[in-house]
């Protein structure tokens, strides 16, 4: 079984990341956040997955695919479009890799989305009721059930309300959709799912779980908190585990990061590998990236703090604060209301 993942964009609502590293490879949980669906997608059975990318991506990327084909023993490949192609275009310029001899439906997922991923669950829906395409999530349904329906019309960012459901960004598409695709921008949910919903062959099923597009810095915190909570119900194993009073609620922390005393962490936060926290630092709703040093007594709070950043002595960082790669604010500096700050600070 085979998967595309649209990586296409240019990140701009996460800058300044954006800027050191094209988003998917951003860490989301500790880890690149397109590492979250492949590795869903391994565990639903899909062998080969074709990332849709753009011109500026193929270095940096390709390094990514080389490291991780070996570690999850899956085919990855490449689909780089030469100019923007939308939603649906790169489907029709990767056809020859998702067609062969099995006819078996393909998965296609946005980048920036995060849940649990419930695939296996998908495929059955699918095959149930012999869709020509399933999403998870819509906008107007015609109910046939309590957890499923087929969809009577779709609508795409509404601009009044029409239902209680949205586009999820996960879809399972028979080859056959691609005949409906042509070569060039174009719009899935715009131009070929409400095509298909006029022929009464595409259904939705409702995603249970969290669900949050992470494209921009808010939603990236709030998704993280969900990620976090889903870690504590259904892998608590991965969070960080703490005899002491210092850790409060769910914290996701690297067996390398060094944590000093009189700290207080947490709830929602995640540290990363190689980090520095210094003694008397509070941290809470933020993630502190691979190889940052928070220095003593500061506090870092629903921000990011990007790769190799300092955050000084008895500085604050907080109010969705995003800090780009090797940032060094200084001592007792403040930053604060949606800040993001991609240079040196000295």
């Amino acid at each position: 079984m085979k998967a595309v993942i649209l990586v296409g964009g240019f990140g701009t609502r996460l800058r300044p990341l954006t800027f050191s590293i094209p988003k998917p490879l951003v860490d989301f949980g500790n880890k690149p956040m397109i590492l979250h669906q492949i590795e869903a997608l391994k565990a639903a059975g899909v062998t080969e997955v074709v990332l849709a990318i753009n011109h500026q991506q193929p270095e940096v990327m390709l390094n990514f695919v080389k490291e991780y084909e070996k570690k999850l023993e899956m085919k990855i490949t490449f689909s780089q479009e030469t100019e923007p192609l939308g939603t649906a275009g790169p489907l029709a310029l990767a056809r020859d890799k998702l067609i062969d001899e099995s006819g078996k439906p393909f998965f296609v997922l946005n980048s920036d989305v995060i849940c649990e991923y419930p695939l296996l669950e998908m495929i059955e829906f699918h095959k149930n009721h012999a869709a020509e395409a399933s999403i998870m999530g819509v906008v107007v349904m015609e109910e046939e059930g309590k957890e499923e329906s087929r969809v009577e019309s779709f609508v795409e960012k509404p601009k009044h309300f029409v239902g209680d459901k949205i586009n999820a960004g996960i879809y399972l598409l028979n080859p056959s959709v691609l005949d409906m695709i042509e070569l060039r921008r174009t719009s899935i949910e715009k131009e070929i799912f409400p095509k298909i919903a006029s022929e009464k062959k595409l259904y939705a099923m409702v995603l249970p779980g969290f669900w949050m597009d992470i494209g921009q810095a808010k939603d990236y915190l709030t998704g993280q908190r969900m990620y976090l909570r889903c870690l504590r119900k259904n892998a608590p194993e991965e969070l960080f585990a703490s005899s002491g009073d210092h850790v409060i609620g769910n914290v996701m922390a690297d067996e390398t990061a060094v944590i000093g005393e009189r700290c207080l962490i947490g709830p929602d936060v995640v540290i990363g590998p190689g980090c520095v926290i210094e003694s008397g630092v509070r941290l809470f709703g933020c993630t502190v990236m691979r190889g940052s040093r928070i220095k003593e007594h500061a506090c870092v709070s629903d921000s990011i703090v990007g790769w190799d950043s300092t955050v000084g002595s008895w500085a604050r960082v907080a109010n969705i604060t995003v800090l780009g790669k090797d940032v060094h604010v200084a001592d007792a500096e403040v930053y604060s209301s949606g800040a993001s700050i991609q240079e040196q600070i000295i």
